[in-house]
């Protein structure tokens, strides 16, 4: 007789007994409070002062599209000047050189640190700071003709991202081991030229998720930008909504291209990652 027999002597056998199935009544409760909400909120919608007509006649005029198209371009270029300035706060964070390491961390601090409406705000109105901008005795300009809403709101997105994306990289320098870094020292590298051909292409696989998140975020957060009377969608939506007090139609219009985007960028945003992480995720069979 085996251990586990002997074990198991004097016990009754219950492998032969049925299983009791196991009532989820809380899962099920659960489901059923949430239809009953999406139902009420579903009823609200068809039975509220909504014109539905209006939503689609809205939905392609020129000037939404025209702000779909500024909205587009204002999230690229400044997250493409968000990670430009996210590079080089992250690389001046790492830095042994005290004065880098303190501009770099104040301006994270600072950006971070306050809100990204009143930055908006701020570059808008910076002629009341400094009337002139330029280059003593090579060139100067109004300051109220150069800080034009496009790029106010291109310096207080882009700067202000810059804040974010300085942390996401800093995360992937540090998560590369620093064997990489031994070794690229070993064979006569710069410090700069390890974090271009070494480090951050291994980096990017960190930091490529949480980037292309940011970017997500960052076509929404262009909404902010209608406060400086920058032309994307939302601001659109509102111009048009003054004049025929269609407010909650014209809303929705601005929503659903927000949703379309979203909709477009999310499983670009699965291929990029995919294609970052190759040679590291498991294989299935």
């Amino acid at each position: 007789m085996s251990a586990s027999e002997r074990l198991a002597e004097g016990f009754p056998d219950l492998s032969r007994l049925p299983v009791a199935a196991q009532l989820h009544w809380r899962r099920w409760l659960t489901a059923a409070l949430i239809l009953v909400v999406l139902a009420a909120i579903g009823r609200a919608f068809a039975n509220g002062q909504i014109e539905w007509s209006y939503v689609g006649r809205f939905l392609t005029v020129p000037v939404i599209l025209k702000g779909i198209s500024n909205t587009m371009i204002m999230a690229v270029l400044a997250m493409a000047l968000g990670i430009f300035l996210g590079v080089v706060i992250a690389v001046m964070r790492l830095s042994s050189n005290p004065v880098l390491k303190t501009v770099a961390a104040g301006y994270t601090w600072l950006f971070r640190g306050t809100p990204l409406i009143l930055q908006l705000l701020l570059w808008f109105n910076i002629a009341l700071v400094f009337p002139t901008i330029g280059i003593p005795g090579i060139w100067s300009g109004r300051a109220v003709d150069i800080m034009t809403p496009f790029l106010s709101a291109l310096l207080g997105l882009g700067i202000n991202q810059g804040a974010y994306t300085s942390e996401v990289m800093r995360a992937g320098i540090l998560s590369v081991d620093a064997g990489q870094y031994e070794a690229a020292q070993a064979i006569g590298m710069g410090r700069l030229q390890a974090l271009r051909r070494i480090i951050f292409p291994q980096a990017m696989r960190v930091v490529t998720p949480p980037l292309s998140n940011e970017f997500i975020g960052m076509v929404k957060a262009t909404s902010l930008a209608s406060v400086i009377q920058y032309p994307e969608v939302l601001h659109s939506a509102e111009n048009i909504y003054y004049a025929n007090s269609r407010v909650i139609e014209l809303l929705i219009v601005a929503g659903l291209w927000y949703l379309l985007v979203v909709s477009i960028l999310t499983p670009l945003q699965m291929l990029l990652e995919r294609r970052f992480s190759r040679g590291t995720l498991p294989s299935v069979r």
